[in-house]
């Protein structure tokens, strides 16, 4: 897409075009809420690495935590495509 959007203008106002299909659009939206939780999720993970949140305690934390947060990234996510 971003080789099909420099190429030339008509190729951007083509893309443009089709990504205000709202198929695209859901599609562009799961890729994010993706990333989105498995960055969270990662972040988690490189804190128990440095040995943050281990406990049972801290594990049953962290886990309502990234599931908070990510929700929080997911609906930002999905202002920001549509």
């Amino acid at each position: 897409m971003l080789d099909a959007s420099l190429a030339s203008e008509e190729q951007f106002v083509a893309l443009q075009e089709t990504l205000t299909n709202p198929v695209w659009q859901v599609i562009i939206w799961a890729v994010l809420a993706a990333l989105a939780y498995h960055l969270v999720a990662g972040v988690r993970h490189m804190l128990m690495d440095c040995g943050l949140g281990e406990s049972l305690k801290g594990g049953r934390l962290g886990a309502i935590v990234v599931v908070v947060l990510s929700v929080v990234l997911i609906v930002l996510a999905g202002v920001w495509v549509w």
